[in-house]
């Protein structure tokens, strides 16, 4: 009987449509426009699959979790580890981009910073937001992806269906279902996922490749030494010490994910892929529905990282030492922003205009980083959806610990 050819897993194959991207990129640097008009569409295309399956996933996933769950109050317990965990990891990768960042800052190129424009958007006020995450109607969220409101509206819906009992037995099942046939058509765009890191890293490398290399090297440099330290360090600790998963597993088993999410900069768009990758890591179905697409809104860890750095890098341009307590203040508006602007477009570009703002230097700055935000961009949202998956991690084996005590005390 003729031996069965062992398949290479997916991430093999995305790496390689990275590393092929990255190439045909740095070959066509002199000519950027045909990766952007022949190949770039092909990854919009595709990153365009990924969004459409997106509110489906969230919003039958969270519905059937919330079901299977049969109970409001865990509901309750998993929305605050998620929120504790996301709150305390934010605040620590400001704190890491702020030390690297000035142990670095001697090696930061000054650039000039006359006749700098920046217009930042207006930040939603806390009363603002918080009306935000309800929705006005039941389509309008679905229809722009906003993940708070579908989040909230598949939460109600949950808690219905329980409340009602018996006579929400029809709509449990068609819950099931809509959610079975989701994930079937995840499963099958996500298989495209090789070829739309290709085309969507093709384009970045030929249009960045030049200025990546020039003024800004060093702080890019900088930000990602914060990115890779932040996910090395307090990922594998939590992962570890409450998810008790060895390190090296989790971090091989989200390999498709990180990937994924470095070539198109969308944690949103890796969500279907994160939320695939943490089952096969032992996460339960019913919390990582409800943690991941939270993580996806609220959870900025790689931004924090990001705020940091580039305020060190604003203040040094501008001549500006900033003094410890300066830097504290960065550390909770960063912290408190990522919960502030959570589901706003552009939240990244807001968050670092409150985090200027707060120790009075010129939101100008942004100007001097905004060219390679995409850059930055992709590595902070490799950083945002490993920080989702490791605590869905995390919350799902307080979960089970919390179970297994309650089934003993009643026992």
């Amino acid at each position: 009987m003729a031996k069965e050819k062992k398949k290479l897993p997916l991430a093999a194959y995305i790496f390689a449509g990275l590393v092929l991207g990255i190439l045909v990129g740095a070959a066509l640097m002199k000519t950027p426009e045909i990766a952007v008009e022949y190949i770039k569409p092909f990854g919009t295309l595709f990153l365009n699959l990924v969004k459409f399956i997106v509110v489906p996933i969230v919003l039958f996933s969270i519905m059937s979790g919330v079901i299977s769950m049969q109970d409001m109050r865990k509901v309750g317990s998993i929305g605050v580890k998620t929120v504790c965990y996301y709150m305390c990891t934010t605040a620590m990768a400001v704190l890491i981009g702020l030390v690297i960042a000035n142990l670095c800052k001697g090696f930061f190129h000054q650039l000039a910073t006359s006749g700098l424009e920046y217009e930042a958007a207006e930040a939603p006020s806390f009363i603002e937001t918080i009306v935000n995450i309800f929705p006005n109607n039941a389509l309008e969220p679905m229809v722009n992806a906003n993940m708070l409101q579908v989040i909230v509206i598949a939460l109600f819906f949950g808690f219905g269906a329980i409340a009602v009992g018996e006579k929400g037995r029809a709509f449990t099942e068609f819950v099931e279902s809509a959610s079975a046939i989701s994930m079937y058509v995840m499963d099958a765009i996500i298989k495209l996922s090789p070829i739309g890191v290709f085309c969507l890293i093709t384009p970045v490398v030929a249009e960045n490749g030049p200025s990546v290399l020039g003024d800004l090297a060093t702080v890019l440099l900088v930000a990602y030494a914060a990115y890779i330290l932040h996910m090395v360090v307090v990922y594998s600790l939590t992962v570890k010490a409450m998810g008790g998963l060895s390190p090296i597993q989790f971090f091989k088993g989200m390999l498709p994910a990180i990937l994924f999410a470095f070539s198109s900069a969308s944690s949103v768009g890796t969500l279907p892929l994160n939320l695939e990758c943490v089952q096969k890591l032992g996460a339960k179905k019913d919390v990582a529905s409800f943690v991941l697409p939270l993580g996806a809104t609220i959870n900025m860890d790689g931004t924090a990282i990001y705020q940091g750095v580039c305020v060190i890098f604003i203040a040094t341009c501008f001549g500006v030492d900033l003094t410890i307590g300066q830097q504290l203040t960065i550390i909770l508006t960063a912290t408190l922003a990522s919960i502030g602007t959570a589901g706003v477009p552009g939240a990244g570009m807001i968050m670092l205009a409150m985090v200027l703002q707060s120790v009075g230097l010129p939101v100008e700055g942004i100007a001097l980083v905004a060219g390679i935000d995409r850059i930055f961009d992709m590595g902070r949202t490799t950083v945002n959806i490993t920080g989702d998956a490791a605590c869905t991690l995390c919350v799902s084996k307080m979960e089970e610990k919390r179970q297994a005590q309650k089934e003993k005390t009643e026992a």
